[in-house]
């Protein structure tokens, strides 16, 4: 299912660049950037409970903010895209 990953981490201390740096690598090995702190991922439910617990392990609950948005499997119709970053079909066959 596609999931939607946004955060807002507060950058004011190194503590905070830090914990900036851990989350965009969090999601960055479980989907893809679509946004500088936007990422869509493909998981299943245990996937997801994973990067939930792992995020969360990582963010200052005082300080920073995590949302998740569940599209499901019939995300494309749900999903518009208006601007100049394209964004690589997940699902799609890569070539490198």
């Amino acid at each position: 299912m596609m999931i939607v990953v946004s955060y807002d981490v507060n950058t004011e201390s190194e503590g905070g660049k830090k914990r900036l740096r851990r989350v965009a690598k969090a999601c960055q090995s479980h989907g893809q950037r679509v946004q500088n702190s936007v990422f869509e991922c493909i998981l299943d439910t245990g996937q997801l409970r994973a990067l939930q617990n792992k995020l969360e392990a990582i963010i200052d609950v005082e300080k920073d903010s995590l949302r998740y948005y569940v599209l499901g499997n019939q995300w494309e119709n749900k999903v518009r895209h208006v601007g100049a970053k394209k964004v690589v079909h997940m699902e799609d066959t890569l070539i490198l």
